[in-house]
């Protein structure tokens, strides 16, 4: 026992110690012993500024009424009847541990009475508000279901709030195990290194290791490369849509024909012709028209 709200209040503490004295056979001093070793946190340090526990004279009575002074409840009748009313499964509380804290608040709300009639009737009374309190307080899908069946009795209400949950954890298991399986089908069925449609970044969804690797040293190549490829691609489209006037082809102009070549080094080869270059030339000389040559009689006639 430590004294914080998420420990065994005291009343649970003192019962236990006293149930294990009797199985044990301990005495009042062994008890009161054996309760101040489990003792943590606040309870310790009431213990350990309290002086007349720390007495010879000290019993296992005295022991219990301190820490009931101690730690006895200040707060109203009121108090708990609010707490009650507006008590609310937590977000990861499951419907049992909802269902037993409303109990803990209930018992406190229950007026006390030395007529066994009279203490049937108000734990009548504190039965039914523990059952609204629980049946509004559970949320979800749970709480829903709940509030349609209209349930009789705290332990009914609390079933049909457990059935509720484990059926939604089984459906919820359900959908990702049949989601798992289609999708695992699906992989399989389709034919490794064809590109997947339905996805926008072509992706493969069977592609091999070889096939990645490649992948890799594309998209990693220098930009210095990718760059001159773009402009031997620029270049084709240019040299396709050149026209040779000498053979009619294409991709080359008249002076690097290849058939011209061919024509001018057979003319070249052949025994008493000139060049056809060099007999342009010497029949063009610089500064003269092209035409019949013209005499000098002609000329004065």
């Amino acid at each position: 026992m430590s004294g914080s709200d998420d420990t065994v209040n005291l009343e649970e503490f003192l019962d236990s110690i006293e149930s294990s004295g009797r199985i044990g056979r301990w005495t009042e001093n062994d008890q009161r012993e054996v309760a101040v070793l489990k003792l943590t946190g606040s309870a310790k340090l009431f213990y350990q500024c309290c002086d007349e526990l720390h007495e010879q004279v000290a019993t296992w009575q005295l022991f219990k009424e301190a820490f009931r002074q101690r730690y006895r409840d200040v707060h109203t009748d009121q108090y708990h009847f609010t707490k009650l009313q507006t008590a609310r499964q937590g977000k990861n509380e499951i419907p049992q541990q909802f269902a037993d804290r409303c109990k803990n608040v209930a018992q406190k709300v229950m007026i006390k009475s030395a007529d066994h009639q009279v203490q049937r009737i108000h734990k009548e009374n504190a039965d039914r508000m523990l059952l609204v309190s629980f049946v509004s307080g559970l949320t979800g899908t749970a709480g829903y279901q709940v509030r349609i069946l209209h349930p009789e009795s705290l332990g009914e209400a609390l079933n049909l709030a457990v059935s509720v949950q484990e059926a939604e954890r089984q459906e919820r298991f359900n959908e990702s195990f049949y989601t798992g399986s289609e999708k695992s089908v699906r992989l399989l069925s389709e034919p490794k290194g064809r590109p997947d449609s339905g996805n926008g970044n072509c992706r493969y969804s069977g592609e091999t290791h070889a096939y990645r690797q490649e992948r890799r040293q594309r998209q990693s190549a220098p930009v210095s490369k990718n760059r001159a490829d773009h402009q031997e691609n620029r270049k084709t489209p240019t040299e396709a849509a050149v026209r040779c006037y000498e053979c009619d082809g294409r991709g080359h102009f008249a002076r690097e024909c290849p058939t011209r070549l061919r024509k001018e080094k057979k003319l070249s080869d052949s025994p008493g012709r000139k060049n056809p270059s060099e007999r342009s030339k010497s029949s063009h000389a610089p500064g003269e028209k092209q035409g019949t040559a013209i005499s000098g009689n002609e000329c004065e006639a």
